[in-house]
């Protein structure tokens, strides 16, 4: 008898065209067995101690990790948890005993956000895959290569590349590339959004995100209100719905399918999945989309703002946010034609039935709409029994669910909810008997006169050999056969497996009692079960690692709390750089939306004798890396870089480098890593709070941290153009006339705070803070601890506020001003007002929600 675990799927040899895996959602049990019997490969899901980015999701208990994992490996589809959060340096002891327990119970692989999270992983468990999270914000082969020695099997890409993108990174890397093709899609970079953490103190980095981005806005360009219309939700982008493109994804070299949606109901997991499924299994097939329209539809009705490729096909800004809703939809089911007393008569363009779920089209903004579940069907006033698909219909309600006065002719509704289907999809995965079960091949010698031998293998990968007690007896009147060893041996009902094919070598006469062939076959389940299920063999360090990775850490400078602070100015046009340089700062940085300006920056510096450094864009994607080398060409003093690929650039060239808070430091652990690949200082994440902060500070070298005390916080970083979207008749910036050259715009909140919208050199557009954050109240603390390097950064300030402002900061840093001084002169000189910021949140970063 042989058990022997086969590997199922190698690492290809090169790039080939192969069957991706198709990956989907799960917040809970329920969902993964909707995964399961629908098709996924593999699952990924969140634990309930944190560390996700899906808080809100009922999520797994770490302790309920083994029994998953198993059933996921008894049904051939592999498991992904995932740890895609920051983590605080407080929090890393606690992360440790955590990892361990994901890698002892068999995890397929973990999903990573942090830097130094990735670290911890690969010193405890070397054989736990790793996959880098969206949330890491990889946009370029170049961004790819600098985790290379972290070991990393998969990159999650970002999601507003598009499949010209996806094959041009492909093709540079060997490492496998997974991308979404379906679901939520979020208007800001993943891991570069800050809009819950600055008006709210919820960190999308930490899994609390407050979508800020599904809320409406109104323009305000050039200091007048712009009449947008209907236009009102400018951040809130239509669903990702790439059914239709898994052909050319597939050429693109893409690994993995991956659907968004752990928030969602195991309805919206079965249904996604199983069409995906379809339409990979026809591309791969070289056949085309086997999706009909009705298929889509039965999409969009388990969950939908409008679907549309996203990034995928490239920029288009008026296809991606349309502008006039935030939430569901469902599918545009029709438009009224009359109103006859409590009748309402519509004119359908998709099917409807006695017990759907309708909502007719109103002001969701003002949550003025109305909308029912239908009671009778009716044709010409006879009753329709079934679905209405076409034509006329009369629509009617339970008495008082819809106010009929208040609807009008030529008004849309859309049905929302359909109970067939939801019932139909729950039967898939609501079943004792499984629906997808794991193809089993069997090879069979049969001898008279010889113990029966049965060897089967798994699609999965799995062998085993089992064999009959004793020998086969010489048949008397029934010999075996072929075909009855594959009914006999075939009768898999109830188990996990199907039988596929069956070779058999049968010699003399031999007969195969029916309770024989029944405990073999129970014999060969039982063992495929038993390896399937079991753990893999894995190497988990001995004791903790933390220890060893902290000593590496360089000890702290003695004299550090002797030299003097450095107060160093991020300004966003020239004359605020003038002002800086004659309020006397000598640490100065330019950040100009057209870096050819960076030209007449770095020669002031050099005119004036003071450093100044200029700063990367946040986001470089393919054919970017030109953008580098016309900075390159300026020799700066330094470079403020924003993404991996900036580092390496820059770092190879010799210039020096400054690592800003968009690479997201929260613990040692990153900060090591980074100052090893070649950054001069580092500054921390704005995902902290004081505390953690603190905690950070305690944790490493203080000279390495540069702080930011002072700024208008980067709340939304957008691929998608508010400016091209609303004041260009264009599509994207090759036809958009780039009215961002020409107008002033903000966007205005509910609450009436308008907010500051940029474009840098890429187009991409940043939704800033209306209030500056001062962190006044921090800095005693942080000097007391070594911290020497902080920062302001200035945003539309005039020359006399960046020079008053700077001189309060000075005069706190000397010991000549209170923080609340500060503070409140700076609240009565800004013309918006200026909060304390994330500094002073006393939030609980691991709530859920």
């Amino acid at each position: 008898m042989c058990d022997v675990p086969i590997p199922v799927s190698p690492p290809p040899a090169s790039r080939i065209r192969r069957t991706p895996e198709l990956l989907a959602p799960a917040g809970d049990r329920q969902c993964i067995r909707a995964a399961i019997e629908n098709g996924a490969d593999a699952v990924y899901f969140g634990l309930n101690v944190g560390f996700n980015a899906r808080a809100r999701a009922e999520n797994m208990g770490p302790a309920d990790l083994p029994e998953i994992m198993a059933e996921l490996h008894q049904r051939g589809v592999r498991g992904y948890v995932t740890l895609n959060t920051l983590v605080f340096s407080d929090e890393l002891d606690a992360v440790e005993p955590l990892i361990r327990q994901i890698s002892a119970a068999g995890v397929d692989a973990v999903l990573v956000q942090d830097i130094g999270l990735a670290r911890l992983v690969r010193a405890i468990a070397p054989d736990l895959p790793i996959h880098a999270s969206t949330q890491m914000t990889m946009t370029s082969a170049e961004t790819i290569r600098e985790l290379e020695g972290l070991e990393i099997e998969r990159i999650v890409l970002a999601r507003e590349l598009s499949v010209k993108e996806i094959g041009a990174i492909a093709s540079e890397t060997p490492i496998e590339i997974e991308a979404f093709v379906h679901g939520a899609l979020c208007v800001a970079y993943s891991g570069q959004c800050l809009t819950s953490e600055s008006l709210g103190g919820r960190s999308a980095n930490r899994g609390q995100c407050a979508q800020a981005c599904r809320l409406p806005y109104e323009l305000v360009c050039d200091g007048e209100d712009v009449d947008l219309g209907d236009v009102k939700y400018l951040l809130s982008p239509q669903d990702l719905a790439a059914y239709a493109l898994a052909d050319d994804l597939i050429d693109a070299g893409v690994s993995c399918f991956k659907i968004e949606g752990r928030l969602k109901t195991p309805e919206y997991v079965a249904n996604i999945t199983r069409h995906y499924r379809r339409a990979i299994d026809a591309a791969v097939a070289g056949k085309a989309s086997p999706l009909s329209g009705e298929d889509v539809q039965e999409m969009e009705l388990s969950f939908s703002r409008g679907f549309s490729p996203g990034w995928l096909g490239g920029c288009d800004h008026k296809v991606l946010v349309p502008g006039l809703s935030s939430a569901k939809r469902g599918v545009l089911l029709g438009e009224i034609v009359r109103l006859a007393g409590e009748r309402v008569v519509v004119r359908l363009q998709a099917g409807i039935a006695a017990g759907d779920g309708v909502v007719f089209e109103g002001d969701r903004a003002a949550r003025d709409e109305q909308g029912g579940r239908i009671l009778k069907l009716e044709r010409d006033r006879h009753e329709v029994h079934g679905a209405a698909t076409a034509g006329v219909v009369d629509l009617l309600f339970h008495h008082g669910a819809v106010d009929v006065s208040r609807l009008w002719p030529g008004q849309k509704l859309w049905k929302t909810d359909d109970p067939r289907l939801n019932a139909k999809l729950r039967k898939t995965f609501q079943t004792l008997d499984p629906q997808r079960r794991v193809a089993v091949d069997l090879d069979v010698h049969a001898e008279a006169g010889q113990q029966l031998r049965v060897s089967a293998r798994t699609a999965t990968g799995y062998r085993v050999e089992v064999a009959t007690d004793g020998p086969l007896e010489p048949a008397r009147r029934h010999t075996l056969t072929e075909a009855h060893l594959r009914e006999q041996l075939g009768r898999l009902g109830g188990t996990n497996y199907e039988l596929q094919s069956l070779h058999a070598t049968i010699i003399g006469a031999p007969m195969l009692p029916l309770s024989v062939s029944s405990i073999l076959r129970h014999e060969m389940v039982r063992r495929l079960d038993e390896l399937a299920t079991a753990p893999p063999a894995r190497r988990i360090t001995a004791g903790p690692v933390l220890p060893a990775l902290r000593a590496a850490l360089p000890n702290r400078a003695p004299d550090g709390e002797s030299s003097p602070p450095i107060l160093h100015i991020l300004g966003r046009n020239l004359e605020q750089l003038v002002a800086a340089m004659d309020s006397g700062a000598t640490h100065l940085t330019a950040d100009f939306s057209d870096i050819r300006h960076y030209t007449d920056a770095v020669r002031l510096g050099r005119d004036r004798n003071v450093t100044v450094a200029v700063a990367t864009p946040r986001i470089q994607k393919p054919g970017e890396m030109g953008l580098f080398r016309r900075m390159a060409k300026d020799a700066p003093a330094a470079v403020l870089v924003r993404n991996l690929s900036g580092l390496a650039f820059f770092r190879e060239l010799g210039i020096p480098v400054l690592a800003d808070f968009s690479l997201n430091v929260t613990n040692e652990l990153t900060a090591h890593w980074l100052m090893e690949k070649g950054a001069r200082t580092i500054t921390a994440s704005y995902d902290m709070n004081r505390d953690q902060l603190l905690a950070l500070v305690q944790a490493l070298p203080p000279q390495w941290l540069e702080v930011v005390i002072h700024q208008h916080m980067p709340m939304f970083h957008m691929e998608h153009c508010v400016f091209c979207a609303v004041l260009s008749p264009g599509t994207n910036k090759t036809n958009c006339g780039r009215p961002c050259d020409d107008h002033v715009v903000q966007l205005r909140d509910r609450v009436g705070m308008e907010h500051p919208l940029t474009a840098d050199v890429g187009c991409r557009n940043t939704l800033f803070n209306a209030q500056a954050q001062s962190g006044a109240e921090a800095v005693t603390g942080l000097l007391q601890q070594g911290v020497r390097r902080f920062r302001i950064e200035f945003l539309e300030e005039s020359p006399s506020e960046v020079r008053r402002t700077i001189d309060l900061y000075r005069d706190l840093l000397a010991g000549q001003a209170s923080a609340t001084g500060v503070w409140t002169e700076l609240k009565a000189m800004n013309r918006v007002g200026v909060t304390r910021g994330t500094l002073e949140s006393r939030r609980d970063p691991l709530a859920i929600l």
